[in-house]
């Protein structure tokens, strides 16, 4: 990935508030029959391995879990809000025409080693996790017990678990950080008045970069 210094992100707490956040993830693979990539909702552990570990589950139709070998490199990719920037939002534009549209957005590149685990244990406590991470909003929220234990078997057969091994990460917020503070404001007050309040406010309050 093109990273310019002043969009590179490093603090490992930036990066895996990212993957928490947004913890839809395409994983890209390279097997016998080329390039793949599959979305699927990630667990990120932390307190594993030397960068983290990343934990999913894909249906058994899908091809991916045998077509990978354990070990072989893969490539997750999570991205935060993003949006087109218009050049009129700048108020340099106004005075020295020296603007063009460009596009704002933070992503973060997990590389590492794939893990197929075809083992129901792991994959009922991975759906646990799943299930308290992401219903945890809820006023009821639904747990696994809700369900008929023998339903519930038949959908913990239906998938297999995967487990990826972070050996790097790489952080890239595109938020504006090459513009003067002036524009930058122009550009975050423009979205947030279109409904992007997301990305306004990570373009007000980026992480600190490289440069």
């Amino acid at each position: 990935m093109y990273l310019p210094p002043h969009f590179a992100v490093t603090d490992p707490e930036a990066l895996h508030q990212l993957m928490q956040a947004h913890p839809l993830g395409a994983l890209i693979t390279c097997g016998e029959g080329g390039l793949d990539a599959n979305h699927l909702p990630f667990e990120f552990d932390g307190e594993q391995g030397a960068h983290g570990v990343l934990r999913a589950h894909v249906a058994r139709n899908n091809p991916l879990w045998q077509e990978v070998k354990d070990g072989d490199e893969v490539l997750v990719i999570f991205r935060a809000a993003e949006g087109y920037i218009s050049p009129s939002w700048y108020p340099g534009k106004q005075v020295h025409h020296k603007q063009v549209p460009t596009w704002n957005y933070a992503v973060v590149h997990a590389h590492g080693r794939i893990r197929v685990r075809d083992d129901a244990r792991f994959v009922r406590r991975l759906l646990a996790t799943l299930t308290r991470t992401h219903e945890a909003g809820e006023s009821i929220p639904w747990k696994m017990a809700d369900a008929p234990r023998d339903y519930l078997e038949t959908m913990v057969q239906a998938v297999v678990g995967i487990e990826i091994e972070i050996e790097r990460l790489v952080g890239k917020f595109k938020l504006g950080q090459n513009k003067e503070a002036a524009d930058r404001l122009g550009a975050a007050n423009a979205l947030q008045e279109r409904g992007q309040s997301a990305l306004a406010g990570a373009m007000l309050n980026p992480p600190p970069s490289q440069s």
